[in-house]
């Protein structure tokens, strides 16, 4: 199971179900995803919504307004995503130093550093794939816990989060004509990358919950 051949599968099953967004990511492009980025860590996606509206009725969404917020402020507004203290601490030290780094977020989304990012308290590679790819647009897939379950129901197993990520991107890359001729168009790789996690976390979210969740993979995948 390529990732290219993973992608057709899910793509012949429907996904993405959900167009919310070119990219997949609610208002991707801003300064949201880095937020959001931070806030999904160890919860749902449901409740990141909640915390982020809270903080949109606020007027925090951007990194001037959340430095210049006060921390208690921040971590009520962002209660609903849960570990709020932890993730108001971060959000306020990540944001200080991107303008200390940067100036804006726009400085940063024009030329965006990986390893700055992964320097940064509480961003990991998965993190940090997401705010690369979908607030900055560059050609990062981001794999997660539910790519790898997929792929381990296939027989495949991966030492690191890198070598999974290159195990997918590889395929992609080497298929790019083929995956142009699925979407009926050319897309940039950047939005390939985004789509096709959005695919395997809408899958999964559908069909990876109960007993029996390599047999329903391997079947639905295969059919």
């Amino acid at each position: 199971m390529s990732g290219y051949e993973l992608l057709a599968a899910l793509k012949r099953l429907g996904y993405l179900k959900e167009e919310r967004d070119p990219y997949w990511w609610p208002n991707s492009g801003t300064f949201e995803v880095v937020v959001g980025a931070v806030l999904t860590q160890n919860t749902k996606w449901e409740k990141v919504e909640a915390a982020l509206e809270n903080l949109r009725k606020q007027d925090l969404l951007s990194p001037e307004a959340i430095v210049q917020s006060a921390w208690k402020v921040l971590a009520t507004l962002i209660k609903p995503a849960g570990f709020y203290n932890t993730k108001a601490t971060r959000l306020i030290k990540l944001c200080q130093n991107m303008l200390q780094e940067y100036g804006s977020f726009e400085a940063f989304q024009a030329k965006p550093s990986r390893s700055w990012l992964l320097a940064q308290k509480g961003i990991g590679p998965e993190s940090a794939d997401s705010i690369l790819n979908y607030a900055c647009y560059r050609d990062f897939l981001v794999v997660d816990a539910y790519t790898a379950k997929i792929l381990r129901a296939f027989g495949y197993e991966f030492e690191s989060y890198d070598e999974l990520q290159e195990f997918l991107s590889d395929s992609l890359i080497e298929n790019l004509n083929e995956i142009y001729e699925l979407y009926g168009k050319k897309l940039p790789l950047s939005q390939i990358y985004a789509r096709f996690h959005g695919k395997i976390v809408e899958f999964c979210k559908e069909e990876c919950r109960g007993k029996n969740q390599e047999e329903r993979i391997l079947k639905l995948i295969k059919s």
